[in-house]
């Protein structure tokens, strides 16, 4: 009996290990290009028609989300991404997804409630994103703090906001 639960106990330590060598390495690929250390410039025209300020200026830590309107997981998370934007600072950055009247239409309908910057593709470019969605935290020293790529929960979101404003 207890040969067997110490196999048990082998097997899920071993499939956890490969687990995790495989998500980190997919981790290390998908964002192989983004930056780290002082944020890259972000340039464009807000979906209300102004132009965008620029992160400088940021007192508590941002998150800035690329996402494009033909991504399907963008839509799952634009509820999460909306939530967050209630506490914390949020920019949406909505890359190679037409004009502005096509993201216009496609925030109305899917009831995004967040600032949007409208991108030709250049910012993403800029930040090295390699697939959508991707998210950043930005610190109010203009740092990146977090990258992910695809879809993150609002819990996971929220408190790597919360962890870079305590630090």
């Amino acid at each position: 009996m207890k040969r067997r639960a110490s196999q048990i106990a082998k097997s899920i330590l071993i499939n956890s290990l490969i687990f995790l060598s495989v998500y980190y390495a997919a981790y290390s690929y998908q964002t192989r290009n983004a930056p780290s250390g002082i944020a890259p410039e972000i340039k464009g025209v807000m979906l209300d028609g102004s132009i965008f300020p620029g992160l400088a200026e940021v007192e508590k830590p941002v998150l800035v989300h690329f996402w494009a309107t033909w991504c399907r997981v963008c839509e799952f998370e634009h509820g999460n991404i909306s939530r967050i934007a209630a506490d914390y600072p949020v920019v949406g950055i909505a890359s190679q997804s037409g004009s502005l009247a096509d993201v216009a239409s496609y925030v109305e309908k899917h009831e995004v409630t967040y600032p949007i910057l409208v991108s030709n593709g250049e910012n993403a470019q800029r930040w090295g994103i390699t697939g959508y969605p991707t998210s950043f935290i930005v610190d109010e020293n203009n740092e990146i703090t977090f990258t992910e790529v695809g879809f993150t929960s609002e819990m996971g979101l929220r408190f790597r906001l919360w962890w870079a404003s305590m630090f």
